[in-house]
């Protein structure tokens, strides 16, 4: 376990201060459960500063400079030793068997979709002795059964060839989607589309019709709606419109942080009625308090109580960042104020956090301390069985669901 990976554990048992007894269940409990995360990131790669510093200097755009970064690091760890090697001993501190991976650009364009999931796709051939790209759910327990980890793809956007001539060619995509291994996808990203109104947007304008007929053609492809980034009533009339379980994928309990990230209990009871789950995510700044650990377990708690523990899920929305990535990026010259990109719709924060937070508080959420996300469970009281539905069992209740019922 290397150094930044034990200061994280650190940080958290600082904060958490498990009881022995409590530890020692909570890391064997960790350690024997299938790990399933409802939404993130496999550990990132570093970039190549001197490739990408030369880039720049012969005057690539913003845009193809960002291609670049994004491609080294969600690539470099299959082809750079030690990437791979440091990606593998994240991924094992971490106890996660397999990640709902994000592999779909925020942008409703099939060909900006595509790109990050051929790069993940490229990832998963190459490590397919140790992290391949699971089809079905039966994949992801077979990884687990045999002691590898595994990718279940995810897009921030349904795929639209915004040709407008109807509705059922607009959903075209969806299909072709789910065939090329995607198996959820966000309805909006922050912002206004077709199909609803984002969680940034201020109108909080609801699903379309257009956005009723694309969670219908999902329920029939077999592809979880996912709404973490939908405003509310975006968020609502889906979970009455869907036939089959859907997700808030990450975010959190609105009653306790009011987020435009995190969901009110009308929202999350009307997923749980679908039979679906919402994910807690680890950015601090949704969570509220002192953006912790602690804050993390109190959105769980807080959920399982009011919605019970078969509705509730973990999905980080973090990544592990590799030690050397710093000082590649250090290589790369200083770049003038860009404007900001068309996906983005953040306004400004509601959430107050507390003062004082310290690296401590930060660190505490890293993504290598899933075992201890279980010791604080086991310290709240939860039994087993509630939390290896919380670890993996609802993810994978949901994906057997929308799996086993898909359009053949």
């Amino acid at each position: 376990m290397n150094e930044q990976i034990k200061k994280a554990r650190e940080a958290a048992l600082g904060l958490l201060q498990p009881s022995k007894r409590d530890l020692e269940h909570g890391l064997e409990l960790h350690e024997n459960s299938l790990v399933f995360e409802s939404y993130g990131f496999s550990p990132a790669a570093t970039i190549d500063g001197d490739k990408l510093a030369a880039a720049m200097e012969a005057g690539a755009s913003q845009s193809e400079c960002e291609e670049m970064r994004e491609d080294m690091m969600m690539t470099r760890k299959a082809t750079n030793e030690a990437d791979r090697k440091e990606m593998l001993e994240a991924w094992d501190a971490s106890g996660v068997t397999c990640i709902f991976q994000n592999a779909g650009a925020e942008h409703d364009d099939p060909l900006v979709v595509m790109k990050r999931l051929a790069h993940y796709t490229y990832v998963s051939d190459l490590l397919r002795d140790v992290a391949p790209k699971a089809v079905s759910p039966d994949d992801v327990e077979l990884a687990h059964k045999e002691g590898r980890h595994a990718f279940y793809m995810s897009a921030n956007a349904v795929p639209l060839p915004q040709r407008w001539i109807s509705f059922d060619d607009e959903m075209t995509y969806i299909r072709v989607f789910f065939h090329l291994g995607i198996r959820m996808m966000h309805l909006t990203y922050n912002r206004r589309n077709p199909i609803g109104d984002g969680c940034g947007e201020a109108a909080n304008g609801g699903l379309s019709d257009f956005g009723q007929a694309v969670v219908k053609r999902m329920n029939e492809v077999g592809v979880i709606v996912d709404v973490a980034h939908s405003g509310h009533r975006t968020s609502l009339e889906a979970a009455q419109v869907s036939e089959k379980p859907m997700v808030s994928s990450h975010s959190g309990a609105h009653a306790l942080s009011p987020h435009y990230r995190c969901k009110p209990d009308e929202v999350i009871k009307a997923i749980a009625d679908t039979g679906g789950y919402c994910g807690v995510c680890c950015i601090g700044r949704f969570l509220g308090g002192h953006g912790d650990i602690v804050a993390f377990l109190d959105h769980i708690e807080y959920m399982v109580k009011r919605f019970g523990s078969e509705h509730v899920v973990i999905g980080t929305d973090v990544c592990h960042v590799p030690k050397r990535g710093a000082a590649e990026h250090r290589k790369l010259p200083p770049r003038p104020k860009n404007r900001s990109p068309w996906r983005s719709l953040w306004p400004e924060s509601p959430v107050v956090m507390d003062d004082g937070i310290t690296n401590q508080h930060q660190l505490s959420l890293a993504w290598t301390n899933w075992p201890l996300f279980t010791v604080g469970m086991v310290q709240r009281g939860f039994s087993d069985q509630d939390i290896q539905n919380i670890l993996g069992g609802n993810v994978m209740r949901v994906a057997k669901a929308l799996w086993d019922t898909r359009e053949m």
